[in-house]
């Protein structure tokens, strides 16, 4: 009988492409990924994996049993869905991850909201980027999370994972107000896209001032540079932030310009000025495809409809 743990393992070094990165996934080290890999092809009878210079490569066999994997992992989450809906009452773990700005806005209320509801269900919460949910979900540190797309940063598919749209936001280059606001094409908060699209391009008319952008390796990021780009230019990054509050901060500094998210301007700080742009971040709900029916992840799902309609209403 195939080990499904293994399996998984398998099907995570024919999408990262080398043990270690498999390893790090995993949050074990290289050697036992290998020792459980050499243990599979003990069970399948075959070699999965052969040497390929200095790294590692699937075999025909090893490619038709990750391919495999994926349905036999969604029917194994469909059951222990199933069988958590029998039980009645929610208990156990629920292990949540979001991004910074959803912890800061969503979650807490979806937090209180899921506790009274479910008073037996432990909660736990992660702060993460979405580029890191993938593997936290795949290796089961997470059971359910909130990641994002961006206009110019689409989401690759994962036959993995399943998602549910959240939210869909607005995103808004910032400018100190102490700067040329009419030169960056600014508008005061509240004025629609159509609008500010009425006059020239804000993030055009910024490529000569400082920027002032997320780390790299980060959608935030990716986004900035993208944006940038396909507006003819590459940004001049004068400070690298991850906390859109610190990000804020230093643009009424006047220390540069930045891209924005709706959720992130709550607290802004005075002597900023916003124009909104004709660009979108969308959030979705992710779980590992076939749990959609387990009813903690429902619940958790539920809760954050809850607290963004909730939250939307009094932001807007």
């Amino acid at each position: 009988m195939l080990d499904v743990r293994r399996m998984q393992l398998l099907r995570d070094l024919a999408r990262l492409g080398t043990i270690a990165a498999v390893a790090q996934a995993r949050f074990c080290t290289p050697s036992a990924v290998s020792q459980q890999l050499s243990a599979l092809e003990r069970e399948a009878g075959q070699p999965l994996i052969r040497r390929s210079g200095r790294g590692v490569e699937l075999t025909a066999a090893g490619l038709e049993l990750a391919d495999r994997t994926g349905p036999v992992l969604a029917l194994l989450e469909e059951a222990e869905a199933a069988l958590a809906g029998m039980r009645g009452e929610l208990t156990g773990e629920l292990r949540v991850g979001a991004f910074p700005t959803a912890v800061r806005s969503l979650l807490p209320a979806a937090l209180v909201r899921l506790s009274g509801e479910h008073p037996r269900l432990e909660l736990h919460l992660t702060e993460l980027d979405p580029a890191d949910v993938p593997d936290a979900l795949r290796s089961g540190a997470l059971d359910v999370a909130l990641v994002h797309e961006y206009d110019y940063v689409p989401a690759e598919p994962d036959a993995g994972l399943a998602t549910e749209p959240l939210l869909e936001e607005t995103i808004f280059l910032a400018a100190a107000a102490a700067a040329d606001a009419d030169a960056a094409g600014a508008w005061p908060p509240g004025t629609t896209a159509v609008a500010a699209n009425s006059r020239h391009d804000p993030v055009r008319a910024s490529r000569d001032l400082p920027w002032i952008v997320a780390s790299p390796g980060t959608l935030c990021h990716l986004m900035s540079v993208r944006l940038c780009q396909a507006a003819g230019f590459m940004p001049r990054i004068r400070h690298y932030a991850d906390d859109f509050a610190a990000v804020l901060t230093l643009v009424a500094a006047g220390q540069g310009v930045a891209l924005v998210p709706e959720l992130a301007l709550a607290d802004r700080p005075g002597g900023v000025v916003l124009s909104p742009l004709p660009a979108r971040r969308r959030t979705f709900v992710a779980y590992r495809r076939g749990a959609a029916a387990h009813p903690a992840i429902a619940a958790c799902t539920a809760a954050l409809r809850a607290a963004t309609t909730d939250y939307l209403s009094r932001a807007r």
